[in-house]
C-alpha cells in the first residue's frame, strides 16, 4: 500500500482563514435555509392535501 505525506496546514493568513470561514458559514446557512423552506412547503402541502 502506498504512503504519502501531505499535511494540510490550512489558509496561511488571517485573511485567507476568515474567508474560508466566511465561505463555510455563507454556505451553510444557504442550506439550513433551503432545508427549512422544503419543510415548511411539506408540511403546508400536508395541510392542504389531508384536510
Amino acid at each position: 500500500m502506498a504512503e504519502h505525506s501531505s499535511v494540510f496546514t490550512g489558509p496561511e493568513t488571517q485573511e485567507a482563514f476568515l474567508a474560508d470561514r466566511e465561505r463555510f458559514l455563507h454556505g451553510f446557512t444557504r442550506f439550513t435555509f433551503g432545508m427549512v423552506i422544503l419543510v415548511v412547503l411539506l408540511l403546508v402541502g400536508m395541510a392542504v392535501f389531508l384536510l
